[in-house]
């Protein structure tokens, strides 16, 4: 991340997860930055989308540390034991919507309110994991109706948040960005161990494209080859 200030601050939310995982562990091994921290369910304070208030109270502790250069949201739901992806309008029901919706639309949006006051003036980043079958434009498979549904929503929700951002945060970059397929538990029940890729390879090739982007691309959709996705 040579495009961070040297010795820069960062944060990884769904840190305990496969690919929130390998962002942490790339960001400690750089010798430019200066702190990693991680939040989740578990952590200390942990941080759960399903409460808001517990978003609310991760960003007051945070905001007594340095000011952050680098966000990244990893945390969001496909699938748990209780439900997989729909594939008909028959599967529909109101509780998996309610569930997929929270993780991959509500929580990340608290993070937006709570987190974007943290970033640093000088230059910082924030991305939110996203994925191309979010995409309108590029559906052309149908199926996966929430997922899909919740990640085209985040989309708007960072397209949006960074618009206003722009107008007192110029140096900010808001992003929203699609990992590729990697091996993890998410993608474990699509192939995505034979399929994916690593996590560290994903979480580096991401690194990459954010160390990249300037404020004009604030408000983006990225690929994790650095190409822009279709709405």
């Amino acid at each position: 991340m040579d495009s961070l200030p040297d010795q820069f601050h960062a944060l990884v939310i769904g840190a305990s997860g496969t690919i929130g995982a390998a962002f942490v562990d790339l960001l400690r091994a750089s010798p430019r930055c200066a702190s990693v921290r991680e939040l989740h369910r578990h952590s200390l304070p942990p941080i759960d989308f399903a409460d808001e208030d517990s978003v609310a109270e991760a960003a007051r502790q945070c905001a007594a540390g340095p000011r952050l250069h680098l966000v990244i949201n990893a945390a969001g739901v496909l699938h748990t034991p209780a439900f997989m992806p729909e594939k008909r309008l028959a599967d529909l029901n109101t509780v998996q919507m309610q569930a997929t919706f929270t993780a991959n639309v509500f929580g990340p949006a608290l993070l937006l309110r709570h987190f974007v006051p943290l970033l640093d003036s000088q230059r910082a980043v924030m991305a939110m994991l996203s994925a191309k079958v979010g995409s309108i434009g590029d559906n052309r498979l149908g199926g996966w109706y929430s997922y899909r549904a919740s990640k085209a929503a985040l989309n708007m929700m960072v397209r949006t948040a960074a618009i206003e951002v722009a107008r007192q945060q110029k140096n900010s970059v808001l992003v929203a960005l699609h990992p590729g397929t990697v091996n993890s538990h998410l993608s474990q029940p699509f192939r995505g161990d034979a399929i994916g890729r690593p996590a560290h390879d994903a979480a580096t090739d991401m690194l990459h494209v954010l160390d990249a982007l300037t404020p004009a691309d604030s408000g983006s959709f990225r690929s994790y080859n650095g190409a822009e996705l279709p709405w």
